[in-house]
């Protein structure tokens, strides 16, 4: 759970409630622009020191969220975007160039693949090598002379695969290489990965940042303060900032993380435990249980689970089928990190090609467990299973 520190990082980071009328909650700043005294006053802007004339370079509102999500990851800035694909390319943009190569896993996002495969490997000339990321082994012999960035998502949302942190961060200290990695799974409560060496963390705020399903958003973290000041740069150029509405949202939604998070673990592994031990489920996918074959690195890397799990359920696709539709409290839905449970028969439409690829079945069915109690979610679970 959280210390002591992301305790009042949740709370308290960057406030300060002299400077808007002693009121407990910050206001949110829906002012495009900033007006000034003299000419003088205006071109002495620096947004590098929290100082505001223009909504697309900063925001007072914003700047409070990123000092919290700083503090939180233990980097020294955070830099929030629109998504977290704006974010995620932002990265890339920020650190490859004409004829970089890229290695990144092959549990990555799906619409990150699309970015790199459909986009950057056609306009830019990057090349690409996907890798399952289980082994350091596999990264170390996919390095080339003009390797400069590795994308990393540890635990992968789709079926919880693990990478070793700091031995893939040391090896691309070794070789000059940027690591980045996708660390909403785990929220900056239970993993940390910049304390492992890894240069940028990404979270998609959509998810357990945010917690209600009303917002959109990304950040990126690191301790590379060189680094994060060009990104707000490149952010001011693309004009990929988050508003201002948003960001307050984001705020509400970091006040309740801690216990939220207790909530999502706990149910989690309950729901985890139960479908491990049903006739009907093949496999779970979750690296609370011990039973996940890297279950003692996730411990190492990881102090908490959340309430993101996959499953692979026996039988033909119309069994899938007919589980997922019987599902009363589990919505069908493709996002996760919400107050509400859901559930996606994920690679139902894939291409043969897709599950050659990642090496999976049609039978493999994504659950968040939301909030709305273990006991029901279970009960919601046996009824739709009892249907096949």
């Amino acid at each position: 759970m959280a210390d002591n520190k992301d305790l009042l990082a949740l709370t308290h980071e960057g406030e300060n409630p002299k400077n808007y009328m002693g009121a407990v909650t910050p206001p949110i700043f829906m002012n495009s622009l900033h007006v000034f005294d003299t000419v003088k006053d205006y071109f002495d802007v620096d947004i590098f020191e929290d100082q505001f004339y223009y909504g697309r370079a900063s925001n007072p509102t914003v700047t409070i969220l990123e000092k919290k999500l700083a503090a939180l990851e233990h980097g020294s800035r955070a830099v929030v975007f629109s998504a977290g694909m704006a974010a995620c390319a932002a990265t890339i943009l920020a650190v490859c160039k004409t004829g970089s190569h890229i290695i990144c896993v092959r549990e990555s996002y799906g619409p990150v693949q699309h970015l790199l495969d459909e986009f950057l490997c056609e306009k830019m000339n990057v090349e690409v090598t996907y890798v399952v990321g289980k082994e350091v082994r596999e990264f170390e012999e996919a390095i080339r002379p003009e390797t400069d960035l590795i994308i990393l998502e540890s635990p992968s949302t789709l079926v919880c695969n693990v990478v070793d942190l700091k031995a893939v961060a040391d090896l691309a200290k070794k070789h000059h290489i940027k690591t980045y990695i996708d660390n909403t799974y785990s929220t900056p409560l239970f993993q940390k990965p910049l304390d492992f060496g890894i240069d940028v963390v990404m979270h998609t705020m959509t998810k357990y940042i945010g917690g209600h399903s009303d917002l959109i958003g990304g950040v990126l973290i690191s301790k590379d303060e060189e680094f994060m000041r060009k990104i707000m740069v490149q952010r001011d150029w693309f004009g990929g900032v988050l508003g201002p509405m948003e960001a307050w949202l984001a705020i509400r939604g970091l006040r309740t993380l801690d216990v939220r998070m207790q909530k999502h673990y706990e149910t989690g592994m309950k729901v985890a435990q139960y479908l491990e031990n049903h006739p009907k489920i093949e496999r779970v996918f979750y690296t609370g249980l011990p039973s996940h074959p890297q279950y003692e690195l996730a411990r190492k890397q990881q102090s908490g689970e959340c309430g993101l799990l996959s499953i692979e359920v026996k039988g033909d696709v119309s069994a899938v089928e007919t589980f997922v539709d019987n599902l009363k409290i589990f919505e069908k839905g493709c996002s996760w990190g919400g107050f509400e449970s859901l559930a996606i028969a994920f690679t139902y439409n894939w291409t043969e090609e897709q599950l050659a690829f990642h090496e999976l079945n049609r039978n493999i069915v994504r659950l968040h467990c939301g909030l709305e109690g273990a006991e029901n979610l279970i009960a919601d679970l046996e009824q739709a299973l009892n249907k096949i």
